[in-house]
C-alpha cells in the first residue's frame, strides 16, 4: 500500500470528531504558509484573516454573515489551539459513546452559533464595552458546548484528572466559574462566548430530557444548504433483458464491478497487494467506499 492509500486509510478510519480536529487545525497551519507568501509581496496578512474573524460589530456581521460560524475554525496561537482540541477530543469520546455524531455536530455548531451570538451582544449591551468594537476567533464556544452537555447528561461520570479522580458536574462547574471570574481581566468577549457555548450544552439535555432535539431544525436547514450544492443524480436508463424482465443500468454495472473485484481479490490471494496495478489499487479503493 502507498502512501496515497495509507493517508487515504487512515482518514476514513477518523471519527466524525478526529476529523472536524483535523480540520481545525489545517485551517490553522494553512494562514501560517499564506502569511509568509504574504510577507514576501509585501500584503498585509490581515486582509485574508478578516473575512473569517467574527467583529463585535453587527454592521460586520451583516457584510460578512459567515463569521458567525467561521470564526470557530480561526486561532489565535498555538496553545490556544491545542487546549481547545484538546478537551474537544476529551469530550467528544465521551460523547460520541453515547450519541450519534449529527447530535454531536448539532450541539457543536449550535454553541459556536450561540457563543459568537453572546459576544455580539454583550458588546452592544454592556456599558464596559462602550466604543470596544473587538474581533474574537476560536473553538471554545463549540467547545464548551460539548463538554458542558455531557457534563449535564452525566456528572456523576468520574475522569481522571493526574492523580485523583473527579466527577464531570465538578469540573464543568469550575469550568464556567472559571470563565465568570476571568472576565475583568482580559478577552472578557471570550469568556462570555464560552458561557453561551456552556448555555447551549446545559439547555440542549434539559430539553432532550423532555423528548425534544432542539438541534433538529438546524440540520435540516444545514440538509437542505448542503443539498444546493449537491449534483442531481442523473436519470436511470431502464431496458428489458433477454427474459423479458425490466433492469436498469446501475444493477448491470454493479454485476460487472463485482466480477472485477472478485478478479482482483483472486490476484491479491495469488501474489500479493503489491502486484496489483495502481489502476487495481484505485479501483478497488473506490469499491470499498461505496460498501
Amino acid at each position: 500500500m502507498n502512501f496515497q492509500d495509507q493517508l487515504r486509510y487512515r482518514l476514513q478510519r477518523l471519527n466524525e470528531a478526529e476529523k472536524l480536529i483535523l480540520v481545525n487545525v489545517v485551517c490553522f497551519v494553512l494562514p501560517l504558509f499564506l502569511k509568509t507568501v504574504f510577507y514576501l509581496f509585501n500584503i498585509p496578512s490581515n486582509i485574508l484573516i478578516g473575512w473569517f474573524e467574527l467583529s463585535a460589530s453587527w454592521g460586520d456581521l451583516l457584510f460578512k454573515p459567515w463569521t458567525i460560524l467561521t470564526y470557530s475554525f480561526m486561532h489565535s496561537g498555538i496553545f490556544h489551539l491545542f487546549w481547545n482540541m484538546y478537551l474537544l477530543y476529551f469530550a467528544s469520546r465521551l460523547f460520541l459513546n453515547l450519541f450519534p455524531a449529527r447530535t454531536f455536530f448539532n450541539v457543536y455548531f449550535l454553541g459556536v452559533l450561540l457563543g459568537g451570538l453572546t459576544f455580539l451582544l454583550s458588546y452592544s449591551i454592556f456599558p464596559a464595552f462602550q466604543n470596544a468594537s473587538p474581533i474574537m476567533v476560536g473553538a471554545s464556544a463549540g467547545v464548551m458546548a460539548v463538554f458542558i452537555f455531557m457534563a449535564t447528561h452525566s456528572p456523576d461520570l468520574e475522569v481522571r484528572l493526574i492523580f485523583f479522580n473527579v466527577k464531570l458536574r465538578y469540573l464543568g462547574i469550575a469550568f464556567v466559574l472559571l470563565d465568570v471570574i476571568q472576565i475583568p481581566y482580559g478577552n472578557a468577549g471570550g469568556h462570555l462566548a464560552h458561557l453561551g457555548g456552556a448555555a447551549l450544552g446545559y439547555f440542549y439535555v434539559m430539553r432532550l430530557n423532555q423528548g425534544v432535539d432542539i438541534g433538529l431544525p438546524f440540520e435540516k436547514f444545514t440538509k437542505r444548504f448542503l443539498n444546493l450544492f449537491k449534483k442531481q443524480a442523473p436519470l436511470k436508463t431502464v431496458h428489458k433483458n433477454k427474459s423479458g424482465k425490466r433492469s436498469n443500468k446501475k444493477e448491470t454495472t454493479e454485476v460487472i464491478d463485482q466480477k472485477k473485484i472478485d478478479s482482483i481479490l483472486d490476484k491479491i490471494s495469488k501474489s500479493g497487494y503489491e502486484s496489483l496495478s495502481k489502476k487495481e489499487k484505485d479501483f478497488l479503493f473506490q469499491a470499498g467506499k461505496k460498501k
